[in-house]
């Protein structure tokens, strides 16, 4: 098995005799390293799978590594093995810990969305008429000091003016009703269980006698809170691998510390490094480039890229006179190589540094009927019928869940007014409960109106018999019959912009249904066997970690940022937009934080595999007026005897169009024969 790896990550595979980082370059197969390595673990050193935890960021990059074991070792031997993201080895470790932290089963978790409507509630309690410009900072500070593992008493100790003062009472009020409501956000899913093997060392002893073995994906985009998470767990034995690239870390603006990675030096003095410098994607020459460009930034561990791949084209710098020219250039470029090369158009994938840049570039590839793809586009679970659903389901397992109460309480439509919400609300808070529960409080007859208090408890009543129902029967049939008690069909269709429109959507109900009933099935007769509880909520999770389209492997050309390029690789790359200020981004160059925009432009040249054209616009226009444009730094860096600039005399917008016009109908009569 481990003979058809390279030395260096036979190496990496097979060294178990204590703490370990493994430094892997871009397209150096570190995911065949950690999957070959789960393998070598169980098979020739004995340890069960069950004591063995891989984590990754990605349900995607966790469910690639999950497979790829199967594929490589006996299914009885991984039994209990975890290959899972961080969050949801942290939701595990609630579910099982939530007595310890104060909880009680079926807690919820929170949503972006449901966090900023509690946030906006208590800002406009604590009278700031601002509140809406001021929500998104809020709701990423408190953010920030939960992956930074600060409390809201640490954070009022540690303000260090009257805004974090503001916004650590915020914090605190924060806490205090999500722990009312029996939920937990995001966050917590990392920061509850490292406070709680911090506090309760017998619960520590637990968690590292079950895992006695880590492997740790993508190390360079963990926070502080993660680091913690992992340290803590490992620190008794140091049984541990962590794969990382401190030339890969671009999430610093949600946490994520490069430093961890000479951290861990300084934590675990014994550390073994290796390094995975080999790269089985690109040519030689897009190797160069990429290794030219990030020398630029301090490294604590050098490394290079090298191939035996062959030399390979030229990278392409392409000059367009405005970004009018610079997408039509793109396009018309995309159709030329597709027809004289015999490609596909998911051989080619278009990086830009914001989403905006993608606007006139789809304009230009409809007008040349290219079939193109966004990623990042709207994600399954945020179609309103889904959340209406999750809804639903939440407030089955935790009907304290005012979130979600408050979403579904009036859908289908119960009339239910806002007045009534509001009274009940103002009740339930004078009582410190949540509105479900407030309704079944003698009081709440002389706060809430007879005729809407009448509505509420109607709904309560049915609420709760299906719960019953649910803990009671086979809870899929329940599931399905509770969106035909509630006439649900019936609302999409008068909702929908046609009857075609609402079967679509209330097929998407049943659709996630069947995920419930997968995730009930796959877990039967398993040690990991799955009340309805817990398949809610890895949905839940699923919700949260996977804001994307589902796959779609179509013949479409790839558009999307570089940030969301991280981890794919493409035949044919266009990079667009290498202009100060875009990239590296402003903000960026404001904050002297460009080390991390050139560990973005390496991500996206190490993106390609055979061909990267690089393109910009001599002129952009901003705010109506045209302003002549500095190319990006990062061009400058390239080596120049592996680049070919182009952009002087034929790139004026005309002859990009007779150009496409003459590749389109060479393309058509083409289809024709």
């Amino acid at each position: 098995m481990v003979n058809q790896l390279n030395p260096r990550q036979s190496e990496a595979v097979r060294y178990a005799d204590g703490p370990m980082l493994v430094l892997a370059g871009a397209g150096s197969g570190k995911t065949s390293v950690i999957t070959r390595k789960i393998a070598y673990l169980i098979e020739q050193l004995g340890i069960p799978g069950r004591h063995i935890a891989a984590v990754t960021f990605t349900n995607k990059a966790a469910r690639e590594m999950k497979e790829r074991v199967g594929r490589l070792v006996d299914r009885k031997l991984t039994r209990g093995l975890i290959v899972s993201t961080f969050h949801n080895l942290g939701l595990n470790i609630i579910r099982e810990e939530y007595e310890h932290l104060g909880y009680h089963p079926g807690f919820s978790i929170f949503d972006a969305d449901d966090a900023k409507a509690l946030l906006q509630d208590l800002m406009m309690r604590e009278a700031s008429a601002d509140a809406g410009d001021e929500l998104s900072d809020v709701q990423m500070t408190i953010s920030s000091w939960k992956n930074a593992m600060r409390d809201p008493h640490q954070a009022l100790s540690k303000a260090a003016d009257e805004r974090e003062q503001r916004i650590a009472i915020i914090y605190r009020h924060y806490a205090d009703y999500l722990k009312a409501y029996n939920a937990v956000d995001f966050d917590d899913l990392i920061l509850l269980p490292v406070k709680l093997f911090q506090s309760q060392p017998e619960v520590l002893a637990k968690w590292r006698r079950k895992i006695r073995y880590m492997l740790v994906d993508e190390y360079q985009d963990t926070n502080l809170c993660q680091y913690e998470m992992v340290k803590l767990l490992v620190a008794e034995r140091a049984a541990f691998t962590v794969v990382g690239d401190d030339d890969q870390s671009i999430y610093a603006w949600r946490g994520a510390r490069p430093e961890n990675l000479a951290q861990l030096k300084e934590d675990f003095p014994s550390l073994k490094i290796v390094k995975l410098e080999q790269n089985y994607r690109s040519t030689v020459r897009i190797l160069r480039c990429a290794n030219t460009v990030i020398a630029n930034n301090p490294h604590v561990f050098e490394k290079a890229l090298w191939s035996d791949h062959t030399t390979g084209d030229e990278l392409r710098i392409v000059r367009c006179r405005n970004e009018d020219a610079e997408a039509e250039r793109i396009a018309t470029e995309i159709l030329d190589q597709k027809l004289k090369k015999g490609l596909r158009f998911l051989d080619f994938a278009v990086l830009y540094r914001g989403n905006h840049q993608a606007r006139l570039l789809e304009v230009k590839l409809q007008a040349y009927q290219i079939p193109y793809r966004i990623s990042g586009g709207q994600s399954f679970f945020s179609k309103n019928e889904i959340k209406d659903a999750m809804g639903y389901l939440r407030m089955l397992v935790n009907p304290d869940d005012d979130a979600a109460f408050l979403r579904v309480v009036n859908v289908p439509r119960r009339e239910i007014g806002p007045r009534t919400l509001e009274q009940l609300s103002h009740y339930a808070r004078s009582r410190n409960v949540s509105l479900f529960r407030a309704l079944s409080d003698m009081g709440a007859e002389t706060h809430v109106t007879e005729k809407g208090l009448d509505r509420l408890r109607r709904f309560a009543h049915w609420v709760d018999a299906t719960c019953e129902r649910l803990h009671s029967e086979d809870p899929i049939p329940v599931i399905k019959q509770l969106f035909t008690d509630i006439e649900y069909e019936e609302w999409l269709h008068l909702h929908s912009g046609s009857p075609k429109q609402a079967e679509r959507r209330m097929e998407n109900i049943w659709y996630l249904v069947e995920s419930v009933q997968r995730m009930l099935d796959d877990g039967k007769g398993t040690a990991d066997e799955m009340g309805i509880e817990d398949a809610i909520s890895r949905l839940i999770l699923r919700d949260l970690m996977e804001q994307r389209e589902e796959e779609d492997d179509s013949d479409k050309v790839q558009l999307l940022t570089l940030h969301a390029s991280k981890g794919l690789e493409f035949p044919h790359v266009f990079i667009m937009g290498l202009e100060e200020e875009i990239l590296p981004h402003r903000s960026s160059i404001e904050e002297g934080n460009i080390e991390e925009e050139r560990r973005l432009m390496y991500v996206g040249i190490t993106r390609a595999r055979e061909t990267l054209t690089l393109t910009y616009a001599a002129q952009r226009k901003q705010y109506g007026e045209k302003l002549e444009t500095i190319p990006s730094r990062f061009l400058d860096e390239l080596p120049e005897d592996d680049l070919r600039w182009e952009g002087t005399g034929d790139l004026d917008l005309e002859a990009n169009q007779k150009k496409g016009k003459a590749t389109l109908s060479a393309l058509l009569g083409d289809l024709g024969n």
